[in-house]
């Protein structure tokens, strides 16, 4: 294996957001291996052109990654970049998550051009957003209020709200922050309200898998912390059979000795049935804390509302 890569290539979506996450990659690792050259393949995939149908009903969130997947099997890349809570909870076999970059803020945020907060939206007012765990989040707090789909890459979303199409938005913070797109961005919602999706706000690095050159140049990307923290949430979502079709979140964090500390919920789609659960355990074992937290949700009453969604 070379000591450093003579060259590298990023598959990437061709969104803004995806496009800055994969420059903030290939700023970090030329920083590592100045001599490397380091290119971007921006490529569109199903997910980017399926605009007018939610992403439960076209497949999942595995359609924004299957195009770059198979760049890494041509050889056309090298390594792709995602937005951790788009990346399935199971990889297909071949392939493995090399890094996970330092978490973004993971909360979700309220946008509005009229409304100071949540609080203030009146009654019967339209809420749009992309994601069933918002939404079911959003029902169960505020069942007079509308909720619809909101699809299209974040400046799209933004030109929605500043047309009149809604009357407010909740897109993750994350995103909005790396772009500098804070301008209606009103509140933050605190995960006590609206509890954040598994991986939301951290970047992870897909590579081949069985590609030990990568692996080892890639790993001083990784955040510790980080990985920890969602290497126990995608356990907690594998454990429940998360997908698209499911309302559900988990968030975990480092709490002081290196402990996880995590909650979780499952809900229906129109709120009314809502279970929220916490678990913790050792840094050491973050797919046993998540398995952890799946089994009190399932025990509270998770499990009902999941064959209930299966059916």
């Amino acid at each position: 294996m070379p000591a450093t890569p003579e060259r590298l290539v990023i598959a990437t979506r061709q969104s803004r957001l995806a496009l800055w996450q994969s420059e903030h990659v290939r700023a970090r690792l030329l920083a590592l291996y100045p001599r490397c050259s380091i290119e971007l393949l921006p490529m569109s995939t199903r997910g980017d052109q399926v605009l007018d149908r939610s992403l439960a009903a076209i497949g999942g969130k595995g359609l924004f990654i299957k195009e770059l997947e198979q760049a890494l099997v041509e050889g056309r890349a090298d390594l792709a970049v995602h937005s951790c809570k788009d990346v399935p909870m199971e990889l297909p076999a071949g392939f493995a998550l090399a890094a996970f970059l330092e978490r973004e803020d993971p909360r979700d945020a309220f946008l509005s051009v009229q409304y100071a907060s949540l609080d203030a939206v009146p009654a019967q007012s339209l809420i749009g957003t992309s994601s069933l765990r918002r939404e079911a989040q959003l029902r169960h707090a505020r069942p007079d209020l509308r909720v619809a789909p909101l699809r299209g890459n974040v400046e799209s979303r933004l030109r929605k709200l500043q047309n009149g199409e809604y009357d407010a938005i909740i897109l993750a913070a994350a995103g909005l922050r790396r772009l500098g797109l804070t301008e209606h961005l009103r509140a933050l919602l605190p995960v006590e309200f609206s509890l954040p999706a598994v991986g939301q706000g951290a970047l992870a690095i897909e590579i081949p898998e069985g590609r030990a050159d990568l692996a080892a140049w890639l790993a001083p990307l990784n955040h510790a912390p980080t990985a920890l923290c969602v290497r126990a949430e995608r356990a907690a979502s594998r454990h429940l059979g998360g997908s698209c079709t499911v309302p559900l979140a988990a968030h975990a964090r480092l709490a002081a000795g290196g402990a996880i500390e995590m909650e979780g919920l499952v809900a229906r789609p129109d709120g009314q049935a809502l279970v929220r659960r916490q678990a913790s355990g050792p840094g050491a074992a973050p797919e046993a804390v998540g398995e952890a937290l799946a089994k009190a949700l399932l025990e509270g009453g998770a499990g009902a509302i999941l064959q209930t969604l299966a059916s």
